[in-house]
C-alpha cells in the first residue's frame, strides 16, 4: 500500500515539474510586460508603458499584421490539402506511386527547415528568373509554410480517417446518398475535429517560424517572429514581452474556446448515437 502510494505522489510530482518548467517562463515573461524598467528581467515596479509603447511600433504591428495573414492562409490551405493527401491515403490503398506521394507528403516532418527554405529559395529564384515571378515576399513565405503545414495536418486528418468506421459511409451509398453529399453529410461531421485541431496547429507553426520565413522573405515583408529575432541579437525591448503576452492570451482563449466546441459536438454526437441505438 505504501508502495503504491509512494509511486502515485512520486507520479504527480514529476507531472508537476514538468508543468513548472513548460510554464513557468510564459508565467515569468506575462509579470515582466508590466515591468517599469527598461531591463527585461529586473523588476522595478508596475506599468503598462510598454504596451502603450508597442501602439506606436509600426515595424513590430506591421510585422505582427503580415505573420496573421501568412498563418491565416496557411492555416486554410493546409487543412484543405492536407484532407486531399489524407483521403487519398486511407481510402484509396492501392495506385501507382502511392508509396512516393507517402513519402513526399511526410518528407517536410523530417526534414530539417533549413534544408526546405534553402531548396525553395533556390528553386523560387530560378523561377523569378525565367518568369519575373514571383518576387520574394508574402506569396513566396506562404508557400513554404504551406509545404510544411500540409504535412502536419496530412498527419492529423489521417489518424482521424483511419479510425472511422467505413460501414456509416457504406450504409449512407446504400440508402441513396451520391459520394459527395456521404463526404458532406457523414465524413466531414464526424472528421470535423481532426480539422480543427489540424488548423490549429498549422495556424501556430506558421505564427512562430522563423527558418523558412528568413529564408524567403524579402524587402519590406519581415513577419512579427524575424522582427523579434533581429532585436533579440541587440538587446530585446520590454515591448517584445507586451506582444508575446497578448499572443499567449489570444492563443490560450482560442484554445480553450476550440477545445470546449470540440467536447460539447462530440457529447452531442454520442447523444445522437445512444438514441439511434435505443430506436
Amino acid at each position: 500500500m505504501k508502495a503504491a502510494s509512494f509511486n502515485r505522489w512520486f507520479g504527480r510530482g514529476w507531472l508537476a515539474a514538468g508543468f513548472v518548467f513548460l510554464y513557468l517562463p510564459i508565467v515569468a515573461l506575462i509579470i515582466f510586460s508590466f515591468n517599469d524598467s527598461p531591463i527585461p528581467n529586473v523588476w522595478r515596479g508596475f506599468t503598462l508603458k510598454w504596451y502603450e509603447a508597442l501602439i506606436r511600433d509600426e515595424e513590430m504591428l506591421s510585422g505582427l499584421w503580415l505573420s496573421l495573414q501568412i498563418a491565416l492562409l496557411t492555416a486554410c490551405g493546409s487543412v484543405v490539402l492536407g484532407t486531399l493527401a489524407a483521403f487519398a491515403l486511407v481510402k484509396y490503398k492501392r495506385f501507382k506511386g502511392r508509396t512516393l506521394f507517402s513519402g513526399m507528403v511526410s518528407a517536410p516532418l523530417v526534414m530539417p527547415e533549413v534544408v526546405v527554405g534553402l531548396s525553395l529559395l533556390l528553386m523560387l529564384v530560378s523561377v523569378q528568373r525565367a518568369l519575373g515571378f514571383p518576387e520574394r515576399g508574402l506569396f513566396t513565405i506562404w508557400l513554404g509554410h504551406l509545404l510544411l503545414g500540409m504535412a502536419y495536418a496530412t498527419v492529423v486528418v489521417q489518424a482521424r480517417l483511419q479510425d472511422l468506421n467505413p460501414q456509416l459511409e457504406e450504409a449512407a451509398m446504400d440508402l441513396g446518398a451520391k459520394p459527395h453529399q456521404v463526404f458532406w453529410l457523414v465524413t466531414l461531421p464526424m472528421i470535423g475535429q481532426s480539422l480543427i485541431s489540424a488548423w490549429l496547429l498549422t495556424f501556430t507553426l506558421s505564427l512562430d517560424d522563423v527558418v523558412l520565413s528568413a529564408f524567403l522573405s524579402g524587402p519590406g515583408s519581415t513577419t512579427m517572429p524575424l522582427v523579434i529575432f533581429s532585436r533579440a541579437r541587440l538587446g530585446l525591448n520590454p515591448s517584445v514581452n507586451a506582444i508575446a503576452t497578448i499572443i499567449v492570451i489570444v492563443v490560450a482563449v482560442g484554445v480553450v474556446l476550440a477545445s470546449y466546441l470540440i467536447a460539447r459536438a462530440e457529447r452531442r454526437r454520442q447523444q445522437e448515437m445512444a438514441s439511434a441505438t435505443r430506436a
